[in-house]
Order: structure tokens, then C-alpha cells, then sequence
């Protein structure tokens, strides 16, 4: 009985001491959590290659990058804007003149003549014209004030630059629901500030406002709803910072020579 219980303690000091040496063997395992993959950013397009459909209107070019205008107007709501909309609008007016004598008119032409009761010219006719005045106007490293004979009509017809913004600022905000807030020419050559509901454009007949656009404003919600949400008020003071006043000005200077 005596040597079992020898045997057994022996037994258990070389299992204790196989433990311990099994222990001293142990590698700490740590699992370490993959590292979060970043959330893909839609690649962004080029619009060179936004064609439209067949027909005599065609897309005009963009002039930048889609992401040229950021912070102030971001490359995603640019990309929406300019290959979804705008070619949309392109696509639906050679749809509505197609087999019609309104396929030979210039632009200027068909919205100055057309039957305001033609819908599908008048919404997408406007479109066009619309969306091709705002990329013109609107440039990378841009804003600050007009100059020259532009800034001279602006503080003759305003009383100066900072009144002019006050009241564009003001037909841009208080256009209800989607709309464009414009400067225009009138037919005196005097410098006029209004805003026209939906597509509707100052070339138009009876819209309230009457001229040749130079610089427009889009307030419908697509042209800022990605970035700035329900805040059409901050849309509209990032929209000076990207104003191109030498184009603004080229078509100021166009305007008062006919």
C-alpha cells in the first residue's frame, strides 16, 4: 500500500511538472481585427463622354471636372446634374421637335416663338437652354465681383454690387418650389433681376420677367439637395463663389450690342 502511494505521488509531480512546462510553451493568441475597408466612393465620369440622343440639340460641354466646383458644389450632385438631368432634358427636346419645322430653329429661336402651350417643348426647351447658360457662368477658382463695363451697369442699376446680391440672393430664396433665379438684360439694355417657376426662362413669352439671361441660378432641389439638404440659403451663397464673371460679362456685352 505504502509503495502505491509512493507511485501515485511521483505520478502526480510528473504530470504537475509536464503542466507547467506545457504552460511555459503557451503563445498568447491575440485576434486582431481586420481593418475596416473604407466605403467605396463612386467613381466619378467624365462628362466629355455624355452624348445625347440623336436630334439638333446637342450637349454642351462642361468645361470642368465634375468635382472642379467642390467645396462649394460637390462632384457627386455635378455628375447627377449634368449626365442625368441635363441630358435628359437634351433628349426629351429633340424627341418633341423631331419631324417639325422647330428642328431648324436655333434654341433662342424656338423658346422666343414656341406655343406656350407645348409642354413638352416648353419644359424640356427650357431645360436645355437653362442648364447650358448655368455651366457657362460657373468656373473653378471663381467668385469675387464683376469688373469693367458689367461691374459700371451693376452699380448704375443696382446702386452697387452688394445691393445687386441682396436682390438675387432674395428671387433665388423666395422662388417657390423648384425654379431659377436670373440677371437679365432687358430690351432698354438695363440690368433686371427676377426668377421664373419650373424651366421657364426670360426668352419666354408672359413669364414675368422678360430679357436676355446672363447669369442663372438653378433652385430646383437637384442642384443642391445631395450636399445641402433643405439649406437653399447656404446653396445660394456658395453659388458666388463659383460665378465666372468674365463669362458673365461676355454675354453682358453681347446683350447691349443688338
Amino acid at each position: 500500500m505504502k509503495k502505491a502511494k509512493i507511485v501515485l505521488s511521483a505520478l502526480v509531480m510528473v504530470a504537475a511538472l509536464q503542466s507547467c512546462k506545457d504552460k511555459n510553451n503557451l503563445e498568447e493568441v491575440v485576434e486582431v481585427p481586420a481593418p475596416e475597408k473604407e466605403e467605396a466612393k463612386p467613381a466619378m465620369g467624365n462628362p466629355d463622354d455624355v452624348q445625347a440622343a440623336e436630334g439638333p440639340f446637342k450637349m454642351v460641354k462642361l468645361g470642368f471636372a465634375y468635382d472642379a466646383l467642390d467645396p462649394n458644389i460637390d462632384a457627386r450632385t455635378m455628375e447627377t446634374h449634368y449626365s442625368k438631368h441635363h441630358v435628359k432634358y437634351t433628349d426629351e427636346l429633340n424627341k418633341a421637335v423631331k419631324g417639325t419645322d422647330m428642328e431648324k430653329k436655333t434654341i433662342e429661336e424656338l423658346l422666343a416663338t414656341m406655343d406656350m402651350e407645348n409642354k413638352a417643348v416648353r419644359n424640356n426647351g427650357g431645360g436645355f437652354y437653362n442648364h447650358n447658360l448655368f455651366w457657362e457662368i460657373m468656373a473653378p477658382k471663381a467668385g469675387g465681383e464683376p469688373k469693367g463695363a458689367l461691374a459700371e451697369a451693376i452699380n448704375k442699376d443696382f446702386g452697387s454690387f452688394d445691393a445687386f446680391k441682396t436682390q438675387f440672393t432674395e428671387a433665388a430664396t423666395k422662388q417657390f418650389g423648384s425654379g431659377w433665379a436670373w440677371l437679365v438684360v432687358d430690351k432698354t439694355g438695363k440690368l433686371v433681376v427676377g426668377s421664373t417657376p419650373n424651366q421657364d426662362n426670360p426668352l419666354m413669352k408672359n413669364v414675368g420677367i422678360s430679357g436676355k439671361p446672363i447669369l442663372g441660378l438653378d433652385v430646383w432641389e437637384h442642384a443642391y439637395y445631395l450636399n445641402y439638404q433643405n439649406k437653399r440659403p447656404d446653396y445660394i451663397n456658395a453659388f458666388y463663389n463659383v460665378i465666372n464673371w468674365d463669362a458673365v460679362a461676355k454675354k453682358y456685352e453681347a446683350a447691349i450690342a443688338k
